[in-house]
């Protein structure tokens, strides 16, 4: 069976009470965004309609296995950390002035700017508003990842500023504003099952380092992918001017590498919406070396996350977690 995400898990009991628990957390999450005010209401099912992996309400549901997976808790530390999620979708696509989400119109166009950002608040008071009732240590990590999600925005809004390396940049923007809720979904569901500490600094840490990958294979999707792969036409971060991985790498390669001459005038000084050029251009990024190196950076995070998950207690969602790193390699192989 596929839970959430497409991760096939050997163990099938684990697989069915996954698939239960995530129902669980839809349903909630569902009655949960579309009270209150009748047009948030509209807003939030226009995002919710337009699906989603849920990978971070799993991440929940499975680190909470290495305790009391029935703590009456998880179900609604999971529909927050969805809510917190969304609620950062709403403002991004205002900021990035996106017009598309999941191949749907996005809020913003639909919408306007000022309905898509308060709908992003309603839904961020919403997730605060359950994990009030979790406690105030929820509330206080809640708090620091929230300061870590604004901390990586603003660095992407800002830019490179001078004297930083932009990989160095990119990787504090990932971490910061993709890693760390990942690493919150990760933490959320040890604390609350009741799993040791310990063991929940290790899931939190094994989660980030999962999910800078995620968003790494990512970039090399967008390059190497055809659309039946990635589900999205391929090169769109290209042609939009984001600066993903396999072009920095390719950047700084320039430099010392003559024959990358022409990829050097078509990412520096083309006009990429070109059909023509923008094929071009993902052709050469598809033969040069840095693509193999951004994929050799999505394995080398992957490693870090497996040294940690090996050092967790040996039950089925260990496996799990194993196979999820075997599917973020895969993803981006």
């Amino acid at each position: 069976m596929t839970i959430a995400v497409p991760v096939e898990f050997a163990d099938e009991a684990l697989t069915a009470e996954m698939a239960e628990d995530l129902a669980a957390v839809e349903a909630a999450l569902r009655e949960t965004s579309f009270g209150g005010d009748p047009m948030f209401a509209d807003v939030s099912r226009h995002m919710m309609e337009a699906g989603g992996k849920r990978f971070r309400a799993m991440l929940v549901l499975l680190a909470a296995r290495f305790g009391d997976s029935r703590d009456k808790r998880i179900v609604p530390a999971a529909v927050a950390i969805e809510l917190t999620h969304l609620a950062t979708l709403f403002h991004d696509d205002v900021m990035d002035e996106a017009s598309m989400r999941r191949g749907h119109r996005s809020a913003n166009s639909m919408f306007g700017n000022s309905v898509a950002i308060l709908a992003g608040d309603f839904l961020f008071a919403r997730a605060s508003r359950i994990l009030a009732d979790l406690g105030p240590e929820a509330i206080r990590i809640q708090a620091e990842t929230f300061s870590r999600l604004v901390d990586g925005q603003l660095a992407e809004t800002i830019g490179v500023q001078p004297g930083v390396d932009p990989l160095d940049h990119y990787m504090h923007v990932i971490t910061e504003k993709t890693g760390s809720l990942i690493a919150t979904s990760g933490r959320f569901g040890a604390m609350f099952s009741g799993a040791p500490d310990d063991v929940a600094d290790l899931i939190a840490e094994a989660c980030l380092r999962i999910g800078v990958a995620w968003q790494l294979s990512d970039d090399v999707l967008d390059v190497a992918s055809t659309s039946a792969q990635s589900g999205k036409e391929p090169g769109t971060d290209l042609r939009q001017g984001v600066a993903t991985l396999p072009v920095l790498y390719a950047v700084r390669a320039i430099a010392t590498t003559p024959q990358l001459g022409r990829l050097r005038s078509l990412l520096q000084d083309a006009d990429l919406t070109d059909p023509a050029l923008h094929a071009e251009a993902l052709s050469l990024l598809r033969t040069s070396p840095a693509l193999a190196e951004a994929r050799e950076t999505v394995r080398t995070w992957i490693a870090g996350a497996r040294d940690l998950v090996a050092r967790l207690p040996d039950v089925p969602a260990r496996a799990a977690f194993e196979a999820l790193c075997d599917f973020v390699i895969t993803r981006a192989a």
